[in-house]
């Protein structure tokens, strides 16, 4: 008979599980060795246990596949629940396993012994201790509350104590499907066109749940037929690309006053899979009726704002609806519109021989192929990329928004490089990030990934250091170096190319894309140009 390692690793695999991302404790050696007797599972060593939870998570979003993640009692599992939370808040299935005690010591006072189930409990959908009797049982059904929606991740307790090695149950277990979306209720549907029929400036709000749903061609289609602006919240870049004749910008990142000269105009906001997780309804719409279009009903402040119809279910379903529709043409100025895009990607645009963030993005965009994935970190640096990173479809972009965790960047984008091997890969990360996560460069090292990590040095945490300076208060506690500040020439055997100007850049770029493993582009920038272009509001 099977052990319970030996069953939970071949379950694993059978659900469709590839890789396992964490560090490893004296308990998981017994599951490691089950795994190494598994073909197409393996585990993978990082040096953070947060990494892990972010490369399940990127894993999933590139593949559709959930994949797992490790930390061992206490300080591991403390250490982990940072990416799950971040796959919780950015709505990525997963699964979580952590060690725990024995049924003996659970509840006793023992080293490194805290109340995990309490820890994962509000950041996971569904919590569980695996038991010898029921291992296939409790991995299916985790991973059926994992991918069902809203998806998000799960976690499973394993005891200490011997329980690895035990005889597991012979079970025969038959997997429960997920269930269905229904459609959404037609006199909704109905409502919905009447409302998107009569209104005379309707706006487009698209967000996560757009992207997870597939339907980035009926959104461009409805758009085009209705001749309608279109924003977006910055994890649902590329459902429209910058060039679309209907894109009006990205929502609370750069220049969003601009973005806010369109849909300030809007007597209509129709929100398509729009998840308040990013941003709230209340942070940005006018004082106008609001269609909300998602798998759950909307949240929203309904003393204050008008929800006028709540169409919850398959968005599939009501976007057609949507795009049959024949109605009256609206009154958008779709010349405006254009002249407005262009004076926003202008105000983006590097002025001529300075290197900022704003050219070193430009630059490197030139680098990426059109479909070349990008990851980056949280951070000032990301409220541009929100907006003057040109992204052709999802997926080729990649944030944590809803999350918001800083030292995402450096791990998805390992994990994007496992995830599509033959797609170029970079990341962007500002020294803040880099400073937390510069330890898995070791890991990128080990698993021989070509990723070019671009990292933004300014010596600061310049998005705190803006919103110190824009209360009045004097810079204070965001200095991350000394007045001497030297680049190094490299990390764990990861090398660095070092730029200080847009030449040198292009130079490092050059390099560090020919080049057959991971290379460190260190981009020395002056990032004031940082506070004339973001947090100026949403309106």
């Amino acid at each position: 008979m099977a052990t319970v390692a030996q069953t939970m690793a071949r379950t694993l695999a059978d659900l469709g599980v590839r890789y396992i991302f964490g560090v490893p404790s004296g308990n998981w050696v017994d599951y490691m060795s089950a795994i190494q007797e598994v073909d197409g599972l393996d585990f993978i060593l990082v040096s953070n246990e947060a990494s892990g939870g972010f490369m399940a998570d990127v894993w999933w979003r590139l593949t559709g596949r959930p994949a797992a993640c490790f930390g061992t009692f206490g300080p591991g599992a403390c250490n982990l629940s940072t990416g799950v939370c971040c796959a919780y808040l950015d709505r990525s299935p997963l699964l979580a396993f952590t060690d725990q005690m024995s049924d003996a010591m659970l509840h006793r006072t023992v080293q490194m012994n805290i109340d995990h189930q309490a820890l994962f409990t509000p950041i996971t959908k569904w919590t569980a201790r695996l038991q010898p009797g029921r291992v296939k049982a409790i991995l299916h059904e985790g991973m059926r509350q994992a991918t069902s929606e809203v998806p998000g991740p799960v976690y499973i307790g394993l005891p200490a104590g011997g329980m690895a090695l035990r005889e597991a149950a012979d079970e025969a277990v038959q997997p429960r499907p997920l269930d269905k979306i229904p459609p959404p209720d037609p006199a909704l549907l109905d409502r919905m066109e009447q409302l998107f029929t009569h209104a005379r400036k309707p706006v487009l709000a698209v967000g996560i749940t757009s992207v997870r749903a597939g339907v980035q061609g009926l959104v461009r289609e409805i758009a085009e037929r209705h001749e309608v602006p279109v924003v977006l919240t910055p994890m649902a870049k590329g459902m429209v690309p910058e060039d679309h004749r209907s894109y009006a910008g990205v929502l609370a990142h750069a220049v969003g006053n601009v973005v806010g000269a369109t849909h300030q105009q809007a007597d209509l906001v129709m929100g398509i899979g729009f998840d308040p997780v990013e941003l709230n309804y209340e942070d940005w719409i006018p004082s106008v009726p609001l269609v909300h279009i998602d798998t759950v009903p909307a949240d929203l402040d309904q003393e204050n704002y008008t929800l006028a119809c709540d169409v919850v279910g398959d968005l599939k379903a009501a976007l057609e609806r949507l795009a049959a529709l024949t109605c009256r043409g609206h009154d958008w100025d779709m010349e405006a519109l254009a002249a407005r895009r262009r004076h926003m990607f202008e105000m983006l645009r590097p002025a001529p021989g300075t290197f900022g963030p704003c050219a070193a993005l430009a630059v490197l965009r030139e680098y990426l192929p059109q479909d070349g994935i990008m990851t980056c970190d949280v951070g000032a640096h990301l409220h541009l990329i929100g907006q003057q990173w040109k992204t052709p479809a999802p997926g080729l972009q990649l944030m944590t928004n809803g999350g918001s965790s800083m030292g995402f960047s450096i791990p998805a984008a390992i994990a994007a490089k496992l995830s599509r091997p033959d797609r170029q890969v970079c990341s962007v990360v500002g020294d803040g990030g880099f400073l937390m996560m510069v330890g898995e460069m070791a890991t990128a090292a080990r698993l021989g990934v070509h990723v070019v990590f671009v990292v933004m040095t300014d010596r600061n945490l310049s998005l705190i250091r803006i919103k110190q300076e824009k209360k009045g208060y004097p810079q204070y506690g965001t200095r991350l170096f000394g007045e001497t500040y030297t680049s190094a020439t490299g990390f764990f055997g990861v090398p660095v190319l070092e730029a200080r100007t847009a030449n040198e850049y292009r130079t490092a770029l050059n390099k560090a894309f020919d080049a057959d493993g991971p290379v460190i582009v260190e981009a020395l920038v002056d990032t004031r140009e940082y506070d004339d272009l973001i947090l100026k509001g949403n309106q």
